[in-house]
Parts: C-alpha cells; structure tokens; sequence
C-alpha cells in the first residue's frame, strides 16, 4: 500500500514537470513571436485595401468621368477667352500706333509745308509786295516782267509754264465753261479780291495771289508745275 502511494506521488509529480515545462515552452514562443511583432520596423500592409476599377460602381464612374468632362470644357473656354481678349487688345492697340504714326506723319508734312512756303517766299529776290504803275493795259512782255519781279527768278520758269498753259499770259482770259478768270485762272475769279479788288484789270493782283495759291498748296510754284504735268491741272 505504501509503495503504490509512492508510485501515485511520482506519477503526480512527473505530471506536475511536465505541465510546467509545457507551459514554459509555450511561453517562450510567445514571447519570442511576441519579441519579433515589436521588434519589427517594417509595415505590415493589410490584406485587401486595394480598390480596383472593376469594385467602383459602374454609376460612379459614369459621374466622375462627367466631372473630368466639365472641367476640361471650362478650361477650354476660359483659354478661348484668354486668346479674345488678348487678340482684341492687339486690335485696339494696333489701331491707336496706326493713328499715332498718321497723326505725327500729318504733323511733320504740316511743318514741311511750311518750311518750303517759307523757303519760297525767301529765295530768288521776289518781292510779292512789289507795286507798279497802273495802266489801261498791259502786253505780254510786261506781265512777265512783273511775275519775274514778284515770283523770284528761280521759281518763274515754273510758274511761266503752268500760265502759259492756263491763260497764254492773258490777264483778262476767261473759262466759259467754269468761269475760271485771269492769268492763273482762278475758279472763281473773285477769289483774287484776297489781294486787291482791282483783280479783273490788275495783272499784278492776279500774279501775287497766283503765288500765294502755289506756295500755300503746293510748297511753290515748282511743286505746282509738277503736280500739273501729272494731272493738267493744278
């Protein structure tokens, strides 16, 4: 009796043991499998958080494509927006260089013009104030004589040319179709009464105006014989 309680306290005892070492080995993966879990520095990626194409709802897709759409047609519109207005500033712009250029352009012909009128008045010994005896008639050969003296040498030859076509020297010649009077055949002859109210017998009145016509219109007589051999007229 006695040994079998000694073989129930053996067999106990090695139960005992082997429980104990059980649990020590078990506690030992854990905590080495524990160990390795904190230890690790690396990311577990979880398993199925990728979203695919083919699981968005096919309704969603539809909508987000639409909204792609409409962004992309209000960016086209705002660059063909973007490309009006810049165009129609160019437009604006071009048109106010193009009056600039056409009003300095005006301005430095007017000052031109002038320039050569006053030129004209100054060169060749004319004399557009000179005075001279008045008489019932006058030939040729005088008339010429006062243009010669009035107009400057320099600047007869062309003023002789565009009278000679006009009148022949006449100062009394008269246009019947116009009614363009005079030497210069001024249209009508009374513009002449500027200068004198003698015009219709005075050829020196109508010589002095015809001067003043060709400088202020054409820069000086030559420019108007110029301008007259192109046209026939002046």
């Amino acid at each position: 009796m006695l040994e079998g309680n000694r073989v129930s306290r053996i067999s106990v005892r090695g139960f005992a043991v082997a429980s104990a070492t059980a649990v020590t080995t078990v506690g030992a993966v854990v905590g080495v499998a524990s160990g390795a879990d904190q230890g690790s520095s690396e990311p577990v990626e979880a398993a199925g958080t990728t979203t695919l194409l083919a699981d968005i709802p096919a309704g969603q897709q539809v909508q987000q494509a639409s909204l792609t759409e409409q962004v992309q047609a209000q960016s086209d519109a705002a660059d063909a927006t973007a490309r009006q207005t810049a165009e129609q500033d160019a437009r604006v712009q071009a048109a106010k260089d193009a009056a600039a250029k056409k009003k300095a352009a005006d301005e430095a012909a007017a000052k031109e013009k002038l320039r050569k009128q006053e030129e004209a008045a100054s060169r060749g010994g004319g004399d557009s104030r000179a005075s001279f005896p008045v008489q019932a008639s006058y030939t040729i050969a005088q008339v010429k004589a006062m243009a010669q003296q009035i107009v400057g040498a320099d600047q007869f030859s062309c003023f002789s040319n565009i009278v000679t076509r006009e009148s022949g020297w006449n100062y009394t010649a008269t246009n019947p179709s116009s009614g363009a009077y005079g030497l210069v055949q001024s249209n009508p002859g009374s513009k002449m009464a500027s200068v004198a109210s003698d015009w219709r017998t005075n050829p020196a009145t109508q010589i002095k105006w015809g001067l003043n016509y060709m400088n202020s219109r054409y820069g000086s007589p030559c420019g108007a014989w110029q301008f007259w051999q192109s046209h026939n007229y002046y």
